[in-house]
């Protein structure tokens, strides 16, 4: 028994302690408006309750967010996939163009070529396609 008596004794010690002593009165927030007037550092830990109150209104992590939150993700959001969609249309445009120009290139050289080719052989005795005769 005579423990326990002397664990209460110096938790009551302790605690009388910590009441009157300074520490604890700078840790205490006053809402005058002396508050920005405070002495030492663990005045500038504490925040007036009106600041600790609109701090705890603020929307947390977890709480769904507002219609207008959502519009404007939403617009952000839209007009990304558009500039997206935008640059793929015009690069898909670029390689089309290139292609079809490539294209035209390679036949018109194969037509000259060919057509080089029929005037080479060509020996005026008969005419240049037989399928005319």
């Amino acid at each position: 028994m005579s423990w326990t008596r002397v664990v209460v004794l110096s938790l009551l010690t302790t605690l009388l302690f910590l009441t009157f002593s300074s520490v604890v009165d700078s840790a205490a927030v006053r809402d005058d408006a002396k508050a920005g007037h405070s002495k030492g550092p663990a005045r500038q830990v504490f925040v007036p309750e009106t600041e600790a109150s609109n701090f705890f209104k603020r929307r947390s992590r977890r709480s769904p967010q507002s219609y207008a939150e959502l519009q404007a993700e939403q617009r952000v959001r839209i007009a990304a996939n558009e500039r997206w969609r935008e640059y793929n249309e015009e690069q898909r445009n670029e390689r089309e163009n290139y292609a079809e120009e490539a294209r035209d290139e390679t036949e018109e050289r194969s037509r000259e070529t060919h057509e080089q080719i029929r005037e080479y052989h060509y020996d005026g005795l008969y005419p240049r396609y037989h399928w005319f005769h």
